[in-house]
Formats: structure tokens, sequence, C-alpha cells
């Protein structure tokens, strides 16, 4: 159990890890500050609740049983955050007050928890089943149903809170997948409840057969939420910077055709010599600069006359409109970079091939028309349709 713990308090360290950048980009920027705090609370509540670190942090103090009120407190107060993160998310008229509200009462909660335990007969040691142990004993009664129904209340409001954000961010894709876990996994927050709250009742009524839901049952369900609401958190914030480097990476392979066959015109940029561990923005960056500066350069050899000719070719031949101007752009490249070798018929190409026409289309769909021609088919342009250019 103890192992188990750990590693969600580490899946929750990895969020914590993802969110970090944007607190220290957002600096005052309150809900990050909330997410932040509530996953550092999530870890201390996993790392806190483990077996061995009850023992340790009872050994530490010299109390017996001091680790219940603080996993107590600690859970409270992650009950808390999450309140106060969906208040700050609803904004409104009537913010500071639920804000003062929330800190208010469980405030005044974590007080009584200590009071609590203080007053109470505590001197066994229970690492296990304190809940169910102490459910007759005065004082420590009374802490945990407190703490217990503290969090109910925060689960119930929670879960209704978010799922009734689900329906606004549908559409939104990693973003609606994280709203979805954290509901399902506070909602399973309740099943928690119900297997601590359970055997505590059964306890006064003299009965002691229900106590495996509080040992047995209730930390499964713990460290299933546990990793729900983690990967709620972290999934639209990795998911997001996946989809992005997907996007970069894609963008960055389908420019090389082009960026290969620009290499012949010089451009006015020097050269630059990426390391290998060069990163991937860097590199698609520098790529993209250098087709630009090259396509500039080579844009008074453009034929566009011929190009447009070229276009209405493969429409003719049911090609969509996409695909033909990308097509035809890249005839139009693939025939001018070839002009620059010809260096004696650069004066007569500069009076002929400046027309009044629209300039040339997105660069990855060129570049990928560039792969389906041939040098040979590329030079035809200038000499009719390419008839042997598949649309």
């Amino acid at each position: 159990m103890t192992q188990a713990f750990l590693i969600i308090a580490g899946v929750l360290a990895i969020g914590l890890f993802f969110k970090l950048p944007a607190v220290l980009r957002g600096g005052r920027n309150p809900l990050a500050r909330q997410v932040t705090g509530l996953l550092v609370l999530a870890c201390c509540v996993f790392v806190f609740a483990a077996p061995s670190s009850i023992i340790a942090m009872n050994d530490l103090t010299g109390i017996t049983n001091f680790s219940a009120p603080w996993v107590y407190s600690l859970l409270t107060g992650f009950c808390a955050s999450c309140l106060l993160l969906i208040v700050k998310w609803r904004g409104g008229r009537r913010l500071r007050r639920a804000t003062w509200w929330v800190y208010g009462s469980y405030g005044t909660l974590l007080t009584a928890v200590w009071v609590c335990f203080f007053l109470g007969d505590h001197h066994v040691e229970r690492v296990r089943d304190f809940d169910t142990y102490y459910a007759n004993t005065p004082w420590l009664r009374e802490m945990i149903v407190l703490y217990l129904l503290g969090h109910t209340v925060a689960v119930v409001i929670t879960s209704v809170l978010l799922w009734t954000w689900e329906p606004r961010v549908r559409g939104t894709g990693w973003l609606r997948a994280g709203v979805v876990l954290l509901g399902i996994g506070y909602a399973l927050n309740l099943g928690f409840d119900v297997a601590k709250f359970t055997p505590v009742i059964a306890r006064w009524t003299g009965r002691s057969d229900l106590d495996w839901m509080s040992t047995q049952l209730a930390p499964p369900i713990a460290i299933l939420v546990g990793l729900l609401i983690a990967l709620g958190f972290l999934l639209p914030h990795a998911g997001e910077q996946m989809a992005q480097r997907w996007a970069a990476q894609t963008e960055y392979v389908a420019l090389g055709a082009l960026n290969r066959a620009l290499h012949e015109v010089p451009t006015a940029s020097a050269p630059v010599a990426l390391g290998r561990f060069a990163s991937l923005d860097m590199r698609l960056t520098y790529r993209k600069t250098f087709i630009r500066d090259a396509l500039r350069l080579l844009e008074p050899r453009l034929d566009l006359v011929q190009r447009d000719r070229d276009r209405e070719f493969h429409l003719s031949r049911g090609t969509s409109q996409v695909k033909a101007k990308a097509l035809a752009d890249a005839m139009a490249i693939s025939a001018a970079v070839a002009r620059m070798s010809q260096p004696d018929s650069t004066d007569a190409a500069a009076r002929t091939l400046r027309p009044a026409s629209d300039g040339l289309g997105d660069l990855v769909p060129i570049s990928r028309a560039l792969r389906n021609l041939s040098r040979a088919d590329a030079v035809r342009g200038n000499a009719g349709h390419p008839e042997s250019v598949t649309s």
C-alpha cells in the first residue's frame, strides 16, 4: 500500500511539474496558483497517508497518532483548495464572499479537528484503522465526523460544478478530457466517503464486521481517485504539448522536399550551423526562414502566367482546388530553380515572368506536391500542359 500511495504522489508531482511553467509565466494569475497549491496538497496527502509515513511521523513528533489529524488536515486543505478553484473559475459578483466563506468554514474545521484530537484519548497507535478503532471515543469521534463531513461536502459541490462545466468545454479536445477525468475522480470520492462513513456508523451501533470497508476498500478507491485527478490536471497540458510537438514535427518533415529544392538558390542570409541537439522549434524556424528567403529571391524568375495555366489544367482534370494550386506552384518553383542554371536567359525571363497574379500558396502543400514531380515534369511547365503529372 505504501508503494501505491507513493506512486500516485509521483504522478501528481509530474502534473505539478507541467503546471509550474504556467505559474511562473502567469505571475499573479490566481487560477494557476490555486491549481499549483491543490496539486501540492494532493501530493502531500498521498505521501503522509502511506503507512510507513504515518509511523515515521508519529515517531518524529513523539505524539501517538499525530499523523491522524495531520493527514486529516491535509485532506481538508485539499478539499478547500478544490472549492476555491471552482469558486475562482466561476467568478462573478459574489467571488469575494464565496472565497471568504470557504476560508472561514474550512479554517474553522481545521481548528476543530486539532482541538478534538488533543482533547481525546489517543494513546493506542493505530496505523490503518484509526477511524474505526476510535469511532466511539469522545472527542476523537467528533474529529473523525468533522473531517469526513468536510470532505463529503467539498466532493459533492466540486463534482456538481465540474459536470455543469463539461458541456461548456465540449469540442476543446484535451481540456474536455481533463474535465471529464476530474469529474469522474471527484465523483468516485463519494465512494471513499461511503467506505469511511459506513463502518464508523456501524461502530456506533456496536458492529465491527464492516471495518474492512475502511481498511481494505477505501484505500484502493483513494488511489484510483488520486490517479484520475492527477491525469485530469496533467492531460490538458501534456496532451497539448504533445499535439504541438507532433504538428511541428509533421510540418518540419513536410517542408523537407521544398527545402531541398531551394538549396541551389543563394539566399542573402548566411547559413546557420544548428547543433545536433538543437530544438525542434529552432530547426523548424530556420527551415521556414530559409524557404521564405529563397522564394523571395526566386520570385522574379517565377512564371506565374504558366503557373495559372497549369492550375487550370489540373482543375479541368478533376483535381481539387488546393491540390491543383499546390501542384502548379511546385512546377513554377522547380522551373524557376532550373532557370538559375541558365544565366543567359535571365534577362529575357525577367521581361516575361512578372504577371499581375496572386502569390504562392501555403508552403506545406507545395512541398508535398514537389514529391510528385520529376525535374523533367517541372521544366516542361514552360512548354505547355504537364500531361505526365498525375493529379
